[in-house]
Formats: structure tokens, sequence, C-alpha cells
């Protein structure tokens, strides 16, 4: 046993032996290593030394560069700021120098821009514009945008403008444009244009849109006999030709777009214009058809009266002279009973819508009447809702007031003429009637006493 821990004990010392030698080793390469690495770092740091010391040395130029830089810009503003001061005064003195130079020309700025606003307004709205256009555009500039003394040559410019205003506003002249169709598209149409008063083509008056820059039909062309006119000065080549001309450059043409028409007026009676216009045509249809069958009957009485021997039913004086010829025995008395009795008879027939027709002439002006009122009611409820500020919102009651009253006369005046000719026929029918009894009667009675 002891033996064997001896030789355990033995290996083991020798074993530390050897580790011991080779860590040893180890550690002398360490120590070298260290040593190396040492030198190694010195050199490093050397080199890094070096570079500082060499960046420290640029840096030192920069920093000076820049405070070179520095006051040299400082000088410069002090220079400038000198300069500024000096150019303020020389300012002052030159502006001061330009007023005494100026003297009353200073007054010619305002002058000219007020008199280029004016004559932009004239020539830019003016119907010459449509055959030269472009015009106003310098004044327009001149009026608005400049801000000096004008020139000479703007001046001369403003002063053709109004010399050719003056001039052009004195012709007629005819001149190819384009026109706007009132469908929406256009067309290259010949245009005549009437000084500065009116422009006229093929369908009549045209108007210059000086918005757009462009000519367009009148909305709605004035009454037909002044539309003529201008149709006819449109087609003519020479000679003197009346005409209608609107002194106003347009404005009046425009109103009358706004005038209505009597198909218009017409429509604005209403319910009530409406039955007057019914009850109008019927007792005129009624008058006509008793003229003409009172007339009949009127010609078929004369050729009796040529031939009262011979009575005949088509007429009433045929049929009286049959009731006669039927009662030549009796009596004086019971005839002239009988020809009462046949007259009677033949009354209604003569008289039927003679009375229809005076009915209709007396109610046509009390519908006129209540036309009047309804539309008045209406615009004292359109008053009450608002006001009286806009006449426009109450113009379609007081016309269905006042055009219900005109149609209710207008409608009665033919029908009083009617029934007072259709009552004359009648009358005089009738009167032949009694005429032809009465003689016969006393010619009856005549014979009797013989």
């Amino acid at each position: 046993m002891k033996l064997t821990f001896k030789s355990v004990f033995a290996a083991t010392a020798v074993t530390l032996l050897a580790s011991g030698a080779s860590a040893q080793s180890t550690l002398d390469q360490l120590l070298e290593e260290v040593k190396q690495n040492r030198v190694s770092e010195a050199k490093l740091d050397k080199q890094r030394e070096a570079e500082f010391q060499s960046a420290r040395a640029d840096k030192q130029a920069l920093l000076r560069t820049a405070q070179a830089n520095l006051k040299a810009e400082e000088e410069r503003g002090d220079r400038l700021a000198k300069q500024f001061a000096d150019n303020e005064v020389k300012l002052t003195e030159k502006s001061t120098e330009l007023d005494l130079a100026t003297g009353d020309l200073g007054e010619m700025f305002g002058v000219v821009r007020q008199a280029a606003s004016e004559s932009y307004g004239r020539i830019a709205t003016s119907i010459v514009s449509a055959q030269f256009p472009g015009r106003a555009a310098f004044l327009k500039r001149m009026s608005e945008e400049s801000e000096g003394l004008p020139n000479i040559r703007e001046l001369e410019d403003m002063w053709i403008a109004l010399q050719t205003e003056m001039t052009e506003s004195g012709k007629i002249a005819r001149f190819n444009t384009e026109v706007i169709n009132l469908e929406g598209g256009s067309s290259q149409q010949e245009v005549v244009r009437v000084g500065a008063f009116n422009l006229v083509g093929e369908v009549g008056y045209l108007v210059y849109d000086d918005q757009e820059e462009k000519v367009q039909p009148l909305g709605r062309q004035p009454d037909e006999f002044q539309a003529e006119t201008a149709r006819d000065l449109y087609a003519s080549t020479s000679g003197v030709i009346p005409t209608f001309v609107d002194p106003s450059s347009g404005a009046i043409l425009g109103l009358l777009k706004q005038k209505a028409t009597w198909e218009e007026r017409y429509h604005a009676g209403g319910p009530v214009g409406y039955t007057i216009t019914v009850m109008l045509i019927i007792g005129l249809l009624i008058g006509l058809y008793k003229i003409i069958t009172l007339t009949i009957i009127s010609g078929k009485m004369r050729s009796q009266l040529n031939n009262p021997g011979n009575p005949s039913s088509s007429n009433p004086l045929g049929r009286v002279l049959k009731v006669y010829n039927e009662n030549k025995t009796t009596d004086t008395e019971n005839l002239e009973l009988k020809l009462d009795e046949a007259i009677l008879k033949e009354l209604p027939s003569v008289e039927s819508g003679i009375n229809i027709i005076k009915i209709f002439a007396a109610i046509a002006p009390l519908l006129g009447l209540l036309g009047t009122v309804l539309g008045m009611i209406a615009t004292f409820q359109q008053i009450t809702l608002f006001g009286t500020g806009d006449p426009r919102l109450m113009a379609g009651s007081i016309s269905m007031a006042l055009v219900t009253t005109a149609q209710g006369i207008i409608a009665a005046l033919p029908l009083i003429l009617m029934h007072s000719i259709v009552a004359g026929r009648a009358k005089s029918i009738v009167h032949i009637l009694d005429e032809q009894t009465a003689g016969i009667v006393a010619a009856h009675a005549e014979s009797e006493k013989a």
C-alpha cells in the first residue's frame, strides 16, 4: 500500500514539473508579445500625434482665413452702409430735382388715366368694336396698369382710337364677322353697321356682346314693321332706305325684348279671358248664322212679294198668305186673328238666337270686371307676402286685371254690333209681315163693306 502511494506521488511530481516547464515557456512568449506591442503602440501614438499636429496647423490656417474673411465682410458692410446712406441722400436730392423738373406735368398722369378709363368704357361697349376688335386693350392697360407718365406713342394711340370712333359713328359699313346663332353655333356672316347705333343681319337687328366680343341676334325682334325696315336696309346696296335706329346703341332694343307680344298679353287674361273669347266666338258664329239665314229669308220674301197670288211654304210671307187664302170667307175680325196667329208662329224662327247674342254682349264686360277684381285680389296677396319692393312680382296679377277688362270690352263691342245687325234684319222681316197682314186685313174689310 505504501509502495503504491509513493509511486503515485512520484508520477504526480513528474507531471507537475513538466507542466511548470510548459507554463514558464508560455509566460516568456506573452512577455515578448507585450514588449513588441508596446513598441508598436508607441510608434502608432507618435504617428497619431504627428497627424494631430499637422491637422492642428491646418485648423489654425482655416481659423486665420475665416477671421480674415470676417474682417473683410465687416469692412464691406460698413462700406455698403455708407453707400446706402449716400444713396438715400442722392435719391432725395434726385426726387426733389424730378419734382422741380416735372412741374405741371405731374398732373398729366391723372388726367390721362381718367381719359383712358372713360375712352375704354366708351370704345369697349361700342358696336364699332365689332368691326375693329381689340381697339380697347391698350386703353385698359393705360387706365389700370400705367404707373408713369404716358409717352407720345401712347397719347397718339388714344387719339387715333377716339378719332376712329368719331369717324366710324357717321358711316354705314358692311363687314364680315362671326355671328353666334341662337341655337348655340356660329357662322361667318355679312353684317351692316349703322354708325354707332345698330347692327343689322339677315334675321334683323343684331347686338354686340362686349364681354365675349361677339355679335349675336337679338333675342326677340321688335314689331314686324320695324324689323322689316332693318331687313330692307340689309338687302339694299344703294339709295336712301328708311329704317328705325336705336340712338341708345342697343339699350332700347334690349328693352323691346321684354315687351309682351299680343299672344302673351292674351294669355295673361287666364281662364276669365278664355271664357270671354269662347263667348265672343259663339256669339259671332250665331250672329253670322242668323245674318245668312235672315238674308235668305228676306230674298225669298221679296220674291214672294212679286208673286203674291202663288204663296209658297218656303218663306214666312208665303205661309201667312196661305193662311189668308184658307180663311178668305171669314169675317175681318177672325181673319185678323188668324193672320196674327200665323205671324206669331213665324217669330220664334226669325228671332231665335238674337237674345243669346245680346246676353253675351252684356256678360262679357262683367266677366272682364270679374277678372279685374281677381287680379287685384292676387296683387294685394303678393303685396302682403313680398311687399312692394319689386313691382315685377305684381306685374302678372295687374296684367290679368287690365287684360280681362280690355278683353271684355273688346268682346262686347262686336257682339253689340252683331246684335244690332241681326235684330235689324229680323225687325225688317217682321215689319214686312205686319205690313202685308195689315194690307190684307184692310182689303178684306173693304171687300166686306162693298
